[in-house]
């Protein structure tokens, strides 16, 4: 922990390796205020170099690129008029409380568009369409479908919850992976077929086994082929293919590799890197209109880590998209 010694002189008399790293300049012998320069922290070794007082400040830097956040607790140190800082690295719990806010504020967004649309609707109906058969059927439908879309937001959420509940609990169940896919593909065919869409499947004919939890896997499988049927396109085809292979790179052991590949428009580079996060949407608009709650990528890839799993995403622009998941067999 970076820590540093600021005597009644003002001047940074000792420090620790920490602290020099830290400040990344010659420190020691230095007025503090040249080197510390904050405000915060400024005022907090002020305070207690005029009165022995204790208090603490907020110190804000960067290292390796990133954004560095740090609690200094400035002490006095006996009768000696001597002030002790020391650094406490908070990013990671400050980082964690911008999730949370960012959850919240986004959990509000998606819900506040289908609630402004219902009171908009049933005002509508209270007044001006009370008696126009035509624009309450219509009507109707619309606040159905923005109740199905809240509802599918409220289960996903729940969803969420429970898969970051069991994140660090490893699955202990022997199941048949390629069953799983089976399955999976079995109960998106009415789905395929309303969307024109073509499955070709490429799986083993002999069981594949590994520790894993099924409805888990399933999720996955669900999520990422119902994905590709959507966003591939009418007429085009969705191509889902599980392999053994003796070495992956991505798990530096053997494993199995899962890929749900479509011929659709393809998403744009910048967003590749984004799309397992909470509420991201290369195409916010078309992923509203498909009924998408931006959830489902986030809870994959939380999924997969349980598993100690890896997910890769490749796409070319007017050519589709793959995704690609690697499942440690050892």
């Amino acid at each position: 922990m970076p820590a540093l010694a600021i005597a009644q002189s003002e001047q940074i008399i000792t420090l620790n390796d920490a602290a020099q790293h830290l400040l990344g300049m010659p420190a020691q012998g230095r007025h503090f205020i040249t080197v510390l320069r904050q405000p915060s922290v400024v005022e907090a070794v002020e305070k207690c170099l005029a009165d022995g007082s204790q208090a603490t400040a907020e110190f804000l830097t960067r290292e390796n690129g990133t954004d560095t956040t740090y609690t200094v607790s400035v002490s006095p140190v006996g009768k000696t008029g001597i002030a002790l800082l020391s650094f406490q690295d908070i990013t990671a719990v400050t980082a964690a409380g911008q999730m949370r806010r960012d959850f919240i504020a986004n959990v509000s967004h998606e819900l506040r568009t289908p609630l402004t649309a219902l009171m908009g609707f049933i005002e509508t109906l209270r007044g001006a369409a009370r008696d126009d058969a035509k624009a309450r059927t219509r009507f109707l439908e619309i606040m159905g479908n923005e109740t199905e879309r809240m509802n599918r937001l409220v289960d996903d959420l729940l969803s969420l919850s429970r898969v970051e509940a069991e994140e660090r609990v490893r699955p202990d169940a022997e199941i048949d992976v390629a069953s799983v896919v089976a399955t999976t593909l079995r109960n998106l065919t009415l789905l395929a077929t309303q969307a024109d869409v073509v499955l070709v499947p490429d799986l083993p004919s002999e069981p594949v086994m590994m520790r894993a939890d099924r409805d888990q896997l399933v999720q996955v499988c669900t999520n990422l082929i119902e994905n590709a049927i959507k966003y591939g396109g009418k007429g085009k085809r969705v191509y889902v293919s599980l392999r053994i292979e003796a070495h992956i790179d991505a798990l530096r052991a053997r494993g199995l590799v899962l890929s749900v590949r479509d011929e659709g428009l393809g998403i744009s580079p910048q967003h590749l890197p984004r799309l397992t996060e909470r509420f991201y949407r290369a195409d916010e608009h078309r992923s509203r209109e498909l009924g998408g709650t931006g959830l489902g990528l986030a809870i994959v890839k939380h999924i997969l880590n349980r598993h100690r799993a890896r997910i890769k995403i490749t796409s070319t622009l007017g050519q589709g998209s793959e995704f690609k998941v690697f499942l440690p067999l050892e």
